[in-house]
């Protein structure tokens, strides 16, 4: 069974979709953002983290929720059903989340994204360095899991690490094709949210720093 990747578009009728919009230069949308050091002018209670698969976004997810005291919900288990099958009820499900005052989860699929980001008040961006912190930690993950046969949403596992070879869709292989998708998508949610706070984090040590200050500093 082909596992859905998060970047992957399922169908919808509701929303735009925020990545059809072309990508901005760089620069403009560079100003707007939060660097770790920058403080939070409000404390977020309804919290985006992306990242490109094996960024370490959930693991993100979860330490924010843990400061901020907001809970966490994987999107992963929303989405995935049996045989990494999309849930129907996946659309709903996140429509009861934006919905409550208080969430912290990831930034992805292309149905989620809209209803997500109209509701964040605060968006982090995980742009760690791709060659030498997110593909060795994807790696990494994929093997544990696979050889460990670790259970993951709704009973799925991760499928043999040969199918690395024959399916143009394994995580590695989709982290790798899709390194670069949000430096388009990104200056998409500028423009259609210029009040929302966007933190771009660029380096495992900006995490902790902005963990430790501008972070713990807003929820005091």
């Amino acid at each position: 069974m082909t596992r859905y990747r998060p970047e992957q578009r399922v169908t919808s009728t509701r929303g735009c979709h925020l990545g059809a919009v072309p990508p901005r230069p760089r620069a403009s949308y560079d100003r707007r953002m939060l660097t770790a050091t920058d403080p939070l002018r409000t404390r977020p209670r309804r919290v985006i983290v992306a990242g490109v698969s094996g960024a370490g976004k959930t693991t993100l997810s979860g330490r924010i929720g843990e400061i901020a005291g907001i809970p966490h919900t994987e999107i992963d288990a929303l989405f995935h059903g049996p045989d990494w099958t999309p849930r129907p009820e996946f659309g709903d499900d996140v429509r009861a989340l934006v919905a409550r005052d208080a969430w912290v989860t990831e930034w992805q699929y292309s149905d989620a994204r809209p209803l997500l980001t109209a509701r964040a008040d605060l968006l982090v961006w995980l742009d760690l360095p791709f060659a030498t912190v997110t593909l060795p930690r994807v790696v990494i993950r994929t093997v544990r899991r696979s050889l460990g046969r670790q259970t993951l949403w709704n009973g799925n596992t991760e499928p043999p690490l040969h199918t690395f070879f024959t399916d143009r869709e394994h995580i590695v292989r989709w982290s790798i094709m899709t390194r670069n998708v949000y430096r388009d998508r990104i200056p998409t949610v500028v423009a259609a949210r210029p009040d929302l706070p966007i933190v771009r984090l660029r380096a495992k040590r900006e995490v902790e720093w902005w963990l430790a200050g501008p972070l713990t500093d807003a929820t005091r």
